[in-house]
């Protein structure tokens, strides 16, 4: 994907900041898990790595970890090696594995003391921040239970807590989201938003595209072990497929010419493209003035599915 909105410009150097990961390839004896991955997550941004099972993202992120190493090609976590400098790396580093695990034995506010002290984090600070970190993640009401009983959703909560001990600079999550009702996913949404406005790298894996086109600036696509296309995604210019159906189709068609909107058959209903949520709103207005009998107005596909969907085509 050289050259390609997800990666580093031709000639440019690879920046200090975020990660930068350029050629890399990983082999585990005859099984080729990583090809040719090239990427650049910006510190400030966050990017969403995306691709169906087996792509190799969860190769490529524990490499970001320090826990693989990689056969060929360049790695840098805020300009700094895993392979030759991992100390520097993990010090700056939250990694979030998908299915962590727990200490099941221990408190939770244990398993963050845990941590803290394996990052030299100890005494009043170090309960500072453990009590800050598990209001953020709400889990201050469950701090003194142990973790086995935490729900699968509480267990990721805590697995995100974890990884913020350190403060890092660059987060590394595997589908944060696995688990989580829908109310824990909206506060998680706003989390990343908060901690990509302060400055930080966030790399994000998921298979829940239509929340991702909400809260990525920028995503890459991969498949067979190489990212094979990245986009930057914007709110605001983003073309976004409508779905709309009407107890009076004739009147919805009506009016959607008169509008100079157009659309095509889609099932019951009709189907609009328009220039994000912005656009979306304006429209959806405009036929509420008009009178339209609405019965249905969502999203039918993001721009992010779409793309996914064309690039992994052959797996039909």
């Amino acid at each position: 994907m050289s050259g390609g909105p997800g990666a580093p410009g031709p000639g440019s150097g690879p920046p200090v900041g975020g990660v930068v990961v350029q050629g890399v390839r990983r082999a585990f004896g005859q099984v080729l898990a990583v090809e040719d991955m090239t990427l650049h997550a910006r510190p400030g941004e966050i990017t969403a790595l995306i691709g169906p099972n087996g792509s190799g993202k969860t190769t490529l992120m524990l490499m970001l970890a320090t826990l693989l190493v990689p056969d060929s090609g360049s790695v840098r976590v805020d300009g700094y090696d895993p392979v030759t400098q991992p100390r520097e790396v993990r010090a700056r580093l939250g990694w979030m594995p998908d299915g962590f695990g727990t200490w099941d034995a221990l408190k939770v506010r244990e398993v963050l003391e845990i941590i803290a002290s394996a990052y030299g984090l100890r005494g009043t600070a170090a309960q500072q921040r453990i009590a800050d970190l598990l209001r953020l993640v709400h889990l201050d009401d469950l701090a003194d239970r142990p973790a086995r009983v935490l729900s699968r959703g509480q267990k990721q909560r805590l697995g995100l807590a974890r990884a913020l001990v350190n403060d890092p600079s660059v987060l590394v999550l595997d589908e944060p989201a696995n688990g989580l009702d829908p109310r824990s996913r909206i506060e998680l949404r706003d989390i990343m938003r908060d901690l990509a406005a302060q400055g930080r790298t966030i790399l994000v894996s998921s298979h829940i595209l239509t929340e991702l086109q909400e809260i990525a600036d920028r995503a890459v696509i991969v498949a067979r072990g190489r990212t094979i296309e990245g986009q930057t995604l914007s709110p605001a210019t983003t073309s976004t497929a409508y779905r709309l159906a009407s107890s009076d189709p004739a009147a919805l068609m009506s009016a959607l010419t008169e509008l100079g909107v157009r659309s095509t058959r889609a099932g019951t209903g009709v189907e609009v493209h328009v220039a994000g949520e912005g656009a979306a709103t304006d429209l959806l207005r405009r036929l509420v003035r008009a009178d339209v009998p609405l019965t249905a107005f969502a999203p039918a596909q993001g721009a992010l599915e779409a793309a996914y969907l064309a690039v992994t085509e052959d797996r039909r």
